[in-house]
C-alpha cells in the first residue's frame, strides 16, 4: 500500500510543478514543454480543438490566467487556450525576419560564430536589452535581441 501512494504523492508533485511555475503576474513569456500541445478555443476539455503543437519549446506569451488554463498567443497573433502543465517557465526565442549572426560574445566586437535562420528556435538567457544568450542545440552564442521573438523590447534576463 504504502508503494502506490508514494507513487501517487510523487506524481502529484511532478505535475503541479510546471502549473506552479506558470502562476506570474500576465502576460508573461512561456514556452510548450510538451513533445505535443493542443490549443483550445475557451478555457475546458470540452472546447474544440485549434492547433495541435508538435514543436516542444515553441515560445508563447501568456495572456490570461483561468484555473488551470493559460491564454496563449504564439508569434503570428493568433492565441487560444492550453493547459498549464503543457507550458513550461524555461525561456526561448525564436529567429524572426532573416538570417542572424550568432556571435562569440554580445555587442560589436563579438567574432561570427554562424548564422540563424528565421524560426530557428533557441533557449534564452542573460539578455541585456540588446543581446541575448542563445542555445541551438549543441550551440551557444550571442543574438541580437530585436531579431528575436520571445523577448520584450529591452528587457534583461539572468
Amino acid at each position: 500500500m504504502i508503494r502506490p501512494l508514494t507513487l501517487a504523492a510523487t506524481l502529484a508533485l511532478t505535475l503541479a510543478g510546471p502549473a506552479i511555475a506558470q502562476e506570474r503576474p500576465v502576460p508573461y513569456w512561456a514556452s510548450i514543454a510538451a513533445g505535443q500541445a493542443l490549443m483550445r478555443t475557451g478555457p475546458d476539455r470540452s472546447y474544440p480543438a485549434l492547433w495541435l503543437y508538435k514543436r516542444r519549446d515553441l515560445p508563447v506569451r501568456v495572456l490570461q490566467v483561468v484555473g488551470p488554463w493559460r491564454r496563449v498567443q504564439e508569434q503570428d497573433g493568433s492565441s487560444g487556450w492550453m493547459l498549464a502543465s503543457l507550458l513550461a517557465a524555461r525561456r526561448t526565442a525564436i529567429v524572426t525576419g532573416r538570417y542572424r549572426p550568432i556571435q562569440s560574445e554580445p555587442g560589436p566586437s563579438g567574432q561570427l560564430l554562424w548564422q540563424a535562420e528565421p524560426g530557428v528556435i533557441g533557449r534564452i538567457s542573460k539578455c541585456d536589452g540588446q543581446y541575448c544568450r542563445i542555445q541551438i542545440g549543441e550551440k551557444v552564442g550571442y543574438i541580437e535581441q530585436s531579431g528575436l521573438w520571445g523577448t520584450d523590447p529591452s528587457e534583461r534576463l539572468p
